[in-house]
């Protein structure tokens, strides 16, 4: 694979401090520098065109492909290395056919996380739209509630659900939030893709570094790389706002059920109350019904901890 286009000036000096440790003590002629990696070798010319060859080119491009959209505004053709037109930077995905994918969950002491993905066809399009979908953060649980068993019955999708048992079971500084969530995302994406859907766009709200969370995929067996990132994906994309309000919903669902189980409300985030019922489920269920229901790296448990002496 080869992929080739032209680096904004400003992105020149980031790019070449990006390098300067694995540069090649040779490159081509009117290149400025060139880089040999193991699945991908990175070529700066004179010119300004830059170009990314071998099996990871895709990888390695995205990521500077990103920074030219955030940075300089810019949607470039990763098959013609030109710019698309300008207008298709912020409302062109509404009128696509995209898979995307959100989650749930990441930020609340209590509760699992819950990362799902959706295919909307251009036939769900108004679909979505009448129900009023949106991203899920700007709309009330109840509305919630209320309209994604609608959406769960006609759009597909495919959500995991990551338990705090395990969750804490696997949680080390190697396996960090954000590598769970890449990992968690490329499940969700891989399981809808293999369904062969005729999509335009995969699509992910961004919350690390394309190239970041390409790292955090690589040993992944399935992968998938043809990804769009995007920042506020969710009111920019229909795919990621149905999967962040079906997240919402199983969260919603699961934290009930939590509330029943322990026969108390249990509170969503991370703040004092949080603390407060913490406090009182280890008081009455014992400390290690936490390792069960809560995440013990947030600082929460310490907290807690505090409060039972």
């Amino acid at each position: 694979m080869t992929i080739v286009f032209k680096i904004s000036d400003n992105l020149k000096p980031q790019m070449l401090e990006f390098y300067k440790d694995r540069m090649s003590p040779t490159h081509p002629p009117y290149s400025v520098f060139q880089v040999k990696d193991f699945d991908c070798v990175t070529t700066l010319y004179e010119s300004g065109k830059v170009m990314f060859q071998g099996i990871g080119a895709d990888i390695e491009a995205s990521y500077w492909l990103e920074e030219e959209r955030i940075k300089n505004n810019r949607i470039i053709d990763i098959k013609t290395g030109q710019d698309k037109n300008k207008d298709s930077s912020s409302n062109f995905l509404l009128n696509m056919a995209t898979i995307g994918s959100d989650e749930v969950g990441t930020g609340d002491f209590f509760g699992p996380i819950i990362v799902t993905a959706t295919f909307v066809s251009k036939e769900n399009i108004n679909f979505l739209l009448d129900l009023g979908v949106r991203d899920s953060k700007k709309i009330d649980d109840s509305k919630i509630k209320k309209i994604a068993p609608a959406i769960i019955q006609k759009i597909p999708y495919s959500s995991y659900i990551l338990t705090n048992k395990t969750y804490n079971q696997n949680w080390s500084e190697d396996l960090n939030m954000n590598k769970i969530k890449a990992i968690l995302h490329n499940k969700v994406l891989y399981n809808l893709k293999s369904k062969n859907y005729d999509y335009q766009k995969i699509v992910v709200d961004q919350f690390v570094y394309p190239r970041k969370y390409y790292e955090h995929i690589k040993d992944v067996p399935d992968k998938v790389t043809d990804i769009t990132f995007m920042t506020k994906a969710e009111d920019k994309c229909l795919s990621v706002a149905a999967a962040s309000i079906i997240s919402r919903y199983l969260f919603l669902k699961e934290m009930e059920k939590l509330s029943t189980e322990l026969k108390m409300p249990i509170p969503k985030g991370a703040g004092p109350l949080v603390d407060e019922t913490g406090i009182k489920i280890a008081k009455e269920y014992g400390f290690a019904k936490l390792t069960e229901i809560a995440k013990l790296n947030f600082k929460n448990k310490d907290k807690i901890k505090s409060g039972l002496k």
